[in-house]
């Protein structure tokens, strides 16, 4: 049974950081291709990060871009989402997903992942 599971979530400033993490288990992690997305109140979910199975290849949100950080590390089936120079705007619940394949192609669409995260909240206060 496949789980991923987020942690890091809460409440910060505008203009503070935090680090979001989703350990995953129960998939051969690294063959996978992984994403954050977001959902804020009201609002579809949207894709704001992709890493390939290796972390060597990166694609962003030009929402996030240059503000936010996404990396794995294999040996802990772990993937992570650094945001720095957080805004209001940036207020969501946040999923981990696993893509379908090893490299994040169309990483914006939903339907090109298989599993889920069950999300967590991040609030910026302003």
């Amino acid at each position: 049974q496949v789980q991923l599971v987020e942690s890091g979530g809460g409440l910060v400033q505008a203009g503070g950081s935090l680090t979001l993490s989703c350990a995953a288990s129960g998939l051969a992690f690294s063959n996978y291709a992984m994403a954050w997305f977001r959902q804020a109140p009201g609002k579809e979910r949207i894709s704001i990060a992709a890493i390939n199975w290796s972390g060597s290849s990166t694609d962003y949100a030009d929402s996030v871009k240059g503000r936010f950080t996404i990396s794995r590390d294999n040996a802990k089936n772990t993937v992570l989402l650094q945001m720095n120079s957080l805004k209001p705007e940036d207020t969501a619940v946040y999923f981990c997903a696993v893509h379908r394949g090893s490299l994040p192609l169309a990483w914006v669409n939903p339907t090109r992942y298989i599993y889920w995260g069950q999300g967590i909240q991040v609030t910026v206060s302003s």
